[in-house]
């Protein structure tokens, strides 16, 4: 689960963690009572997305020498006005891709004098199964371009949870952005302060692009991205209640809620798998033979019919699919839950485009039998290779 820039300020806040005075803004009006309440004379405003690159960003509603979606106010006058620009309009950025994300809320922070930039990340290495420290002395960049053109500007180390952070990993962070004396201490307690919010907060991901060294002598983390681990979320009532549903496919929501693994994507051809590894599977003989898979969903090992037919509709409700492809292999998964499944959300929602099946394992010919008992227009497949071929086909004839 993704929180917005303020909200991930407030948790590091909790912690102790150096952060610049600021005020979440929904209206242009509270974006120029926000500014009224911090020092100045500059202020930032910043449009909150969960998307990062917001500052390169363009808005499709503004003239394309419109600056992006973090600017520089110098007056609480110009506040308001980037504030009414910037409110209900559409950013578009290298992370959201060319449909962008309408701008609900803004988050006005008080300006900072800054003398250096610094990237700093923690994640779960899955490699080592620890926590991870990322950072590089080329703050505001994208990483990914630093990691490919100056890896050698990239120092990574990770936290032994037995012993969790020390005193030397704050040492390594401070080495490793070339910080000393008093800024080497500051990076040590931003270490510490950091891994304890990580590790209480079960996060998944925490980014401060950029750190910042104010020229008076701070150390201050100017962004603050998190991702929050969803299956420790019930432990964290206070995170979730920071959801913000309107930043999130509405498909992904309602599969949320049948506890389906579902993401959307934005090909053709629908996905109904039982089992992560097989449903990657799917998606990839899928483009092998020339289309593109408009999800991502895995219904599990124990689906229940209704659990499936909620999974049919969702897929359904998605105007991209022109075909769908549904891919078992029965082990704890029955076939012929599958199939019930499947037959019942057809019957209640009805079938506008091509539907293959493939079916295997447990109770197979029983599913089989469901379907074909079922009159719909289901087009059967013997093994995995022949449903892609299959629905690719299809698709491409209703095309023609």
């Amino acid at each position: 689960m993704n929180i917005h820039e303020y909200q991930g300020k407030a948790i590091l806040k909790e912690f102790g963690a150096p952060i610049s005075a600021g005020v979440p803004a929904f209206t242009a009006e509270e974006a120029v009572a926000a500014a009224k309440t911090l020092p100045g004379p500059v202020y930032v405003v910043k449009s909150q997305i969960h998307a990062g690159g917001r500052g390169k960003g363009k808005f499709k509603e503004l003239p394309d020498n419109a600056k992006g979606g973090v600017r520089i106010a110098k007056s609480i006058e110009e506040v308001g006005a980037f504030a009414r620009e910037m409110l209900q309009n559409t950013l578009v950025t290298a992370q959201t891709g060319p449909f962008g994300k309408q701008v609900n809320r803004l988050y006005i922070e008080d300006g900072s004098d800054i003398d250096k930039e610094f990237y700093l990340s923690m994640l779960v290495d899955r490699v080592t199964s620890r926590v991870s420290f990322v950072v590089s002395t080329e703050g505001g960049m994208d990483i990914e371009a630093v990691a490919h053109d100056t890896p050698e500007k990239i120092i990574s180390f990770s936290v032994d949870p037995a012993t969790g952070v020390m005193p030397h990993h704050g040492r390594t962070v401070a080495k490793a952005l070339g910080l000393t004396g008093d800024l080497a201490k500051q990076a040590k307690q931003l270490t510490l302060q950091l891994y304890a919010a990580f590790v209480a907060k079960d996060m998944a991901m925490l980014e401060i692009n950029p750190l910042v060294v104010t020229k008076g002598g701070e150390l201050r983390c100017l962004d603050a991205k998190i991702n929050f681990d969803s299956n420790a979320l019930y432990r964290h009532a206070d995170v979730v209640k920071l959801r913000d549903l309107t930043e999130e496919d509405e498909k992904e929501i309602e599969a949320s809620k049948y506890d389906l693994n579902y993401i959307a994507l934005e090909g053709e051809i629908g996905c109904m798998v039982n089992g992560a590894g097989l449903a990657m599977a799917t998606m990839d003989i899928i483009k092998l033979y020339g289309a593109t898979p408009a999800n991502f969903l895995d219904v599990g090992g124990g689906a229940t019919k209704d659990k499936v037919a909620a999974a049919f509709k969702i897929i359904t409700s998605d105007p991209n699919v022109k075909g769908i492809l549904v891919n078992i292999f029965g082990g704890i998964m029955r076939c012929d839950v599958i199939a019930e499944g499947v037959v019942s959300a057809v019957r209640e929602v009805g079938l506008k485009v091509p539907l293959v099946v493939r079916l295997e394992g447990t109770n197979v010919e029983l599913g089989k039998k469901i379907i074909a008992e079922s009159k719909l227009n289901v087009v059967s497949a013997d093994d995995l290779d022949d449903a892609a071929q299959k629905i690719v086909r299809a698709v491409r004839k209703e095309a023609a």
